[in-house]
């Protein structure tokens, strides 16, 4: 497992930035979708809904890339590579919930939609490139 430079941890601890999720389509064509997400235990935490692409597309191939750019300064920046090592809808709702309290500061995530079936995805990192 790779693991965050310490000098950029504050972009997945402290700092509300976004991530640019990376998966591969069923055809192999890439899949970019800005995300919310957060860091624990050296692995970095997304949710999604299932049946949305990147749910699909993790689901079928673990592999996955995201470019993190801090919100204050574009040039300062991490790319990870990674691969899914958990997927889970176990606790997912109060994780959407939790990162609207970070991205929002909303007590609830307030685009759920009816029926809609939230799922964590871990990633662990396997390198790690930062600027």
């Amino acid at each position: 497992m790779a693991t965050i430079p310490p000098a950029y941890l504050d972009l997945f601890t402290t700092k509300t930035a976004f991530a640019h999720l990376g998966t591969l389509a069923a055809d192999g064509a890439p899949q970019v979708t800005p995300i919310w997400f957060d860091y624990a235990d050296g692995k970095i935490r997304i949710n999604s809904a299932r049946g949305r692409a990147k749910d699909t597309n993790m689901e079928r191939d673990g592999r996955v890339a995201l470019s993190i750019v801090d919100p204050e300064n574009p040039y300062r920046h991490v790319a990870v590579r990674g691969r899914i090592v958990e997927i889970t809808e176990e606790g997912a709702n109060d994780h959407i919930d939790a990162l609207a309290k970070k991205y929002l500061g909303k007590d609830k995530y307030p685009f759920g939609r009816p029926g809609e079936v939230r799922v964590t995805y871990v990633i662990e990192p396997t390198s790690v490139h930062a600027m």
